[in-house]
């Protein structure tokens, strides 16, 4: 694993590097959170195969400019015309997830799309989209307590917990967290039911039957125009997190989905 530091107009970048020369894999983390998340991806086989890609980012330069879905895809892109990428696979979680659909407009070399804990909805299906939780509310909270970042860190991951995912939750900018919900509630950026419903790229939704934030039977029942293997998986026994909570079970959907995408030695099939 490499780690590079990337400036750019949004601000610093640190990019996490596995090993392998394949198709690029950008790995986009969720609120609060940070790389280190998609260890159980990026160091084992899939890392060894692919170039996978996991970036988090510094407080923002003009956080009116970057704390929002349009404001974070730009500065995926940009990091990735910086690492030389111009065609990739994309996984998002959480918030990387929508990241992962507002990157689509503004990428054209996306292969294929991934979300995980990303219910694809307008700013009027919110409520449809997501439960109501206990722990709902902190995601756009701009301020935490410290019981706040306890919380918060342990309902986003699950089990095991483990230090760096407080770490990152006390890291992060709170701005962050509520300017980004402002803006989606205002309607700025995509309507992301309308892009799955609409985008020809192939689209994985891959969601723990546990999710705790995420309304699985609405996502089920969302139009999408190029849903791959024609369904939306759930694994078993997982919450927010299957690739943490679940890697054995989610790491056999990853690999199948990548391994569609990219030929035997790894390399994307254009």
């Amino acid at each position: 694993m490499k780690q590079v530091a990337l400036q750019t107009s949004h601000g610093k970048i640190a990019v996490r590097e596995t090993a392998g020369v394949g198709t690029p894999v950008l790995m986009i983390h969720g609120n609060s959170s940070s790389g280190a998340v998609f260890r159980h991806i990026m160091n084992g086989a899939l890392g060894d195969r692919y170039r996978m890609i996991a970036p988090e980012s510094s407080d923002a330069i003009d956080p009116v400019r970057s704390y929002s879905m349009p404001g974070y895809a730009d500065a995926m892109v940009e990091a990735l015309t910086l690492l030389g990428v111009r065609k990739a696979i994309v996984f998002g979680w959480s918030l990387g997830g929508h990241i992962g659909l507002e990157m689509i407009s503004r990428f054209p070399g996306m292969i294929a799309l991934m979300i995980t804990g990303s219910p694809p909805v307008s700013p009027a299906q919110v409520t449809q989209g997501f439960k109501a939780s206990p722990h709902m509310n902190l995601a756009g909270k701009q301020d935490f307590t410290a019981e706040d970042i306890d919380n918060y860190a342990k309902a986003t991951c699950g089990e095991p917990f483990e230090p760096f995912m407080r770490d990152g939750v006390a890291r992060t900018d709170g701005r962050a967290r509520h300017l980004m919900f402002e803006s989606f509630a205002g309607g700025q950026g995509d309507d992301q039911s309308q892009i799955v419903a609409t985008a020809t790229i192939p689209l994985a939704v891959v969601n723990g039957a546990d999710e705790p934030f995420v309304n699985t039977d609405f996502v089920s029942r969302v139009r999408y125009a190029n849903l791959w293997e024609g369904r939306c998986h759930l694994i078993e026994g997982s919450g927010h997190a299957p690739f943490w909570d679940a890697p054995e079970k989610f790491n056999i959907i990853f690999a199948r989905f990548l391994d569609e995408f990219a030929g035997g030695d790894g390399r994307a099939r254009f």
